[in-house]
């Protein structure tokens, strides 16, 4: 692995930084869970689509900029180092979009991409079912053929921003006499908007709205709208969630800047060294730089034409852990001022840290849970037998 950033990629950093500086906002966006937030976090990826800056990686003709992986990264840095905004588009941008580049038509790139990349059309994720989450195969919401498309029926939950999305891709059953559970079923999207959807939001821990489930009745989907073949939805989906539990959607830049701001709250709050405090803080700095040399590492070997793999399943648990203990110890050090989220007038930095633990709590759970992860680093990686299940 080379360190060393090629002068034409640091050009590309300060680039991006100059950018950062001259446009995120002064004061925090409201949060993206609630309506007010959610429309304000559209305009912001309009705006970085403008420049195209809001998705580097992706070829130029569907807005991005050709950027290497390796320049992604030193973006994704600038970007939360900058404290921008959070992306309210990342289900599509990071999940939906790497599955369409490996396995949909010119014809749904070209139609579904660019409104993605401008905000114009949000996703979400539709996968989880009531019994089905971690154990996704289980699924039972179906897809049956009619003319010109599919049936959708079911029930999906737990899906984050539907309540204020514009469309949603998930998995259904399309052939329910197939062998295996994980065989027969389709991958399809579909706006919620459509007749025959009903989106009911659903109260999180923190009082946020934007999570929500979904009811399907007889809604029609056109066959433009299947990714991959009919069946071979699983295969489809693996993709998916490789990218969900890889690199794209929580970046090494997301906890170098978290563990910055940590290091810096405890020299502000007087923090001594040698302490179990102090050794906490300086756990999270040496968790967030090894994530990011990882991260280096296997934009190295994806370069060299690895792919992402079961590697992803370490990649989970370790910054969803890493992102619960950072927060954990922000709010031992604030004390009771920790517990203040956004809204109170005297909540340490705009209620970010309350609000970042809040949301860091879900990660050992979403994407697959950390116990399924550490089964398929078992059985994958170290080729331990299968567990019982």
């Amino acid at each position: 692995m080379d360190l060393d950033i090629a002068p034409a990629d640091e050009a590309f950093r300060a680039e991006a930084r100059d950018w950062l500086a001259a446009h995120v906002p002064a004061v925090p966006l409201p949060s993206l869970e609630t309506a007010e937030g959610f429309a304000a976090h559209r305009e912001w990826e309009r705006q970085l689509a403008a420049d195209r800056w809001s998705v580097v990686s992706w070829p130029r003709e569907h807005g991005g900029r050709d950027a290497s992986l390796l320049r992604w990264l030193l973006f994704e840095e600038e970007y939360y180092a900058a404290g921008a905004p959070g992306r309210v588009g990342q289900n599509g941008i990071h999940l939906l979009a790497p599955t369409l580049f490996e396995h949909g038509t010119d014809e749904q790139r070209a139609r579904v991409l660019g409104p993605m990349a401008r905000g114009e059309a949000v996703w979400a994720q539709a996968w989880s079912e009531p019994e089905s989450g971690s154990d996704l195969a289980s699924l039972r919401s179906t897809a049956v053929r009619t003319d010109g498309g599919w049936l959708l029926n079911g029930q999906k939950t737990w899906s984050s921003r539907a309540a204020f999305a514009d469309r949603a891709f998930g998995l259904f059953r399309s052939d329910p006499d197939a062998a295996r559970p994980h065989q027969g079923l389709s991958y399809l999207m579909f706006p919620l908007d459509a007749p025959g959807v009903t989106v009911r939001p659903l109260g999180r821990l923190d009082g946020k709205p934007a999570f929500a489930e979904l009811f399907l009745d007889d809604v029609f989907v056109p066959d433009a709208d299947l990714i991959g073949a009919p069946g071979q939805g699983w295969r489809v989906a693996m993709s998916t969630a490789g990218n969900e539990r890889g690199l794209t959607l929580r970046s090494p830049g997301r906890f170098t800047a978290a563990a910055g701001r940590l290091a810096a709250l405890w020299h502000e709050m007087g923090g001594t060294a040698g302490t179990a405090l102090g050794e906490r803080v300086a756990d999270a700095l040496i968790g967030a730089r090894a994530y990011q040399l990882f991260g280096y590492a296997q934009v190295s070997r994806l370069g060299a034409g690895g792919a992402v793999g079961a590697e992803s399943s370490l990649t989970k648990v370790f910054w969803s852990e890493l992102d619960l203990a950072l927060h954990e110890t922000a709010l031992d050090l604030l004390g009771p001022y920790g517990a203040l989220a956004d809204g109170a007038d005297e909540a340490p930095a705009h209620g970010s840290w309350a609000d970042g633990y809040t949301f860091s709590l879900a990660g050992p759970i979403y994407a697959g849970t950390n116990e399924i992860q550490r089964d398929l680093i078992a059985e994958r990686l170290l080729g331990l037998p299968k567990g019982r299940r």
